[in-house]
């Protein structure tokens, strides 16, 4: 469980990661439940505003680190995110995607 900690534990990060443990909270539902944030009432979000956010809030990314996760992204036409598709490709790979997609 502490290795789960992505830096010093303090007691908040403690019971972070413990209530996680307990409540049965995995990875896939973490994402989802942060692009949730993000649906725009049809499961899809704006690849614009996401990349956005992640460049400008927590903890920020780089504009290649997410042009690199957005390589992956299932973006239309439109510039619209699968947020479905997308989770399940940042937690399971893109070979299950794919296969799951057959």
């Amino acid at each position: 469980m502490l290795s789960e900690a992505p830096g010093p534990i303090n007691f908040t990060m403690f019971l972070t990661i413990f209530g996680d443990r307990i409540s049965g909270t995995d990875e896939e539902d973490v994402i989802n439940n942060a692009f949730a944030q993000y649906d725009d009432g049809e499961g899809k979000c704006s690849s614009d505003k996401l990349k956005h956010d992640l460049m400008t809030w927590g903890e920020k990314f780089k504009a290649n680190e997410v042009d690199d996760a957005f390589d992956q992204a299932p973006i239309d036409d439109g510039g619209l995110i699968d947020l479905k598709k997308f989770a399940n490709i940042l937690t399971r790979g893109v070979e299950e995607e794919e296969e799951g997609a057959a």
